[in-house]
This record gives structure tokens, C-alpha cells and sequence, in this order.
């Protein structure tokens, strides 16, 4: 839901900005215009990365299909800095060698707080759904969305700070213009939105290809998961244990546990499978696979 609505903000603040960037000549709009359709595409990747991210598995791909998400997010990265930065940056150097006057200040500052309201709007959703989803799992607000593993969320996020940021500069260029008359400053407006989008690009990129290359949880709900473990009446020791999230929000877990009892191999092999299951009912597990340690192994310590 919040991709969606991120998606029809940015589709009418771009057709407005486009249209009022033709009108008035604007450097500055034509970069938040630029900023806008790349805004509005990168949904549709996000919309993309979302569904991908619920296919169920299969024995093609027994983990399931949520590091797509991560795949689909990355695509929408690269499009933030290819559309929106590169054309901002470019568009305001052409400007500074050959500025042009703006025509109609107050058009420009009407559409500017339009855009300011609806992305406001947006941000507010995909605040409220972060402080939502960091509450339930125990973390912060600005740590959950810059460190969890729900990439859209993340995207939508910097994407809708960043078009608030970017309208700030953008008044300011074109403000400054009006009350110098110079149109360097509205030219060095669309380089700044450039950059900055330039460097929101770079943060989703990074986070995006973390993820893709096997990203853990926290040292706190890794210690959390060894003490439900333990917790468990059938599971004496734990010796080893790996996590790695295999989308947003599905952990894949491999642990080997010392069993209580002394049961023959095919009870064993049963009582594994049970508890398998079992751990894949937990919310943040989507694919657990135990397997028997070695008697000679230390135990690992979960100590809260």
C-alpha cells in the first residue's frame, strides 16, 4: 500500500512539474520534473519486488523467491541515479553556460507546494509503517529502515525524503533567482537536487547489495533465536548456528543441536523434521534445516 501510493504522488507531481518546467523555463523544476518520473518508475520496480518477494518455493528454488525484492529494489536504485541524478546534474550545467530567465515565479511555487503536500503525505505512510514494523521487532525506527531487510519500505522512504529535500532546494534556486535575478542560482539548484539524488541512490545501492550477498540479522535476535532453540524441551545444546535472511522478513536457518534422548536413527531423522516444521512456523523463519552436532563441540552461549 505504501508503494501505491508513493507510485500516484509521484505520477501527479511529475505531470504538474513537467508541464510548469515547459512553462517557465525553470532549471531547478525541470530537475524535480526529472526527479519526479524517475520517482514514479522506480515504483513500479518496487510494485515488481514486492510480488516477486511472495512467491512461494519451489524445487527450483527451495528458499523461496524474496531476494528478487532485493533485485527489483537495486534496478529502481540505479534508476534514481541514471534518470533523476545524471539528468538534474547535466541539465544544471547546461543552464550555468547558457542560464535561461524564469517566466513565471509564482506558477512554480504553487506546483512546489502542491508536491510538498503529497509527498509529504506519502512519507507519512511509510513512516507510520516503519514505526509499525520496528516496534514489533524490538528496534528503532531509523535503524529498522536503513539496516532491516524490507527494501521497498527503505526505498519509498529515502525516495519521498529526498523529493521533500529536493522541493526545498528547488524554492530556494528559484527563490534566490527572483530576488537576484541571477539564474545561476536556479541552474545550481538542479545540480544540488542531482546530487543529492545522486546520493540516495548510492545508500539504497549499498544496502540492496548487502542483502544480495547474504546479509545476517542483529547479534541480539541472533542470540534471541539460540535461546528459542533452547528453549525448545527437545533440544539439549546448541553448537552452531547461521542466519541470513532470504528476503524481507525470512530468515533461512541452519543449526546443529544436541538432542535430548537416545533415540535410533529413524527417530532421530523424525524428531528433526518435527522440529524443522516447527521453527518454520515462527514469523521470521522461512526455512530452518537442523542437523545433529558433534558431541565434542562447545556449546554456544545465548546469554541474554
Amino acid at each position: 500500500m505504501t508503494v501505491v501510493i508513493a507510485f500516484l504522488a509521484n505520477i501527479l507531481v511529475a505531470a504538474a512539474k513537467s508541464v510548469v518546467a515547459a512553462l517557465t523555463g525553470s532549471a531547478s523544476m525541470l530537475a524535480e520534473a526529472a526527479h519526479s518520473w524517475a520517482d514514479a518508475g522506480n515504483e513500479i520496480f518496487l510494485l515488481i519486488a514486492d510480488r516477486r518477494a511472495e512467491k512461494k518455493q519451489d524445487p527450483a528454488h527451495p528458499l523461496g523467491y524474496g531476494r528478487d525484492a532485493y533485485i527489483f529494489s537495486l534496478f529502481a536504485a540505479f534508476g534514481i541515479f541514471t534518470v533523476g541524478a545524471v539528468v538534474s546534474v547535466y541539465h544544471g550545467i547546461q543552464s550555468l553556460a547558457a542560464p535561461e530567465a524564469v517566466e513565471d515565479y509564482t506558477l512554480n511555487y504553487i506546483v512546489l507546494a502542491v508536491a510538498f503536500v503529497l509527498e509529504g503525505f506519502s512519507l507519512t505512510q511509510s513512516v507510520m509503517q516503519g514505526r509499525r514494523a520496528a516496534k514489533q521487532y524490538g528496534r528503532g525506527f531509523f535503524d529498522y529502515v536503513v539496516n532491516g531487510s524490507n527494501t521497498t519500505l527503505r526505498s519509498v522512504f529515502f525516495e519521498d525524503t529526498a523529493a521533500l529535500l529536493g522541493l526545498v532546494i528547488a524554492a530556494g534556486g528559484i527563490g534566490l533567482h527572483q530576488a537576484t535575478g541571477d539564474p545561476v542560482w536556479d541552474a545550481i539548484g538542479s545540480i544540488l537536487i542531482g546530487l543529492l539524488l545522486g546520493g540516495v541512490a548510492l545508500l539504497l545501492i549499498s544496502r540492496n547489495r548487502r542483502y544480495l550477498l547474504g546479509a545476517g540479522p542483529s547479534s541480539s535476535y541472533r542470540a534471541e533465536t539460540g535461546r528459542m532453540l533452547l528453549a525448545h524441551p527437545e533440544i539439549q545444546r546448541v553448537t552452531s548456528l547461521y542466519l541470513e535472511f532470504s528476503g524481507p522478513g525470512k530468515l533461512f536457518l541452519v543449526a546443529a543441536v544436541d538432542l535430548v534422548g537416545d533415540q535410533n536413527e529413524d527417530g532421530v531423522a523424525a524428531q528433526l523434521r518435527r522440529l524443522e516444521t516447527d521453527l518454520e512456523r515462527e514469523e521470521l523463519i522461512g526455512k530452518a534445516v537442523l542437523t545433529l552436532a558433534v558431541s565434542d563441540e562447545p556449546s554456544l552461549d545465548f546469554a541474554a
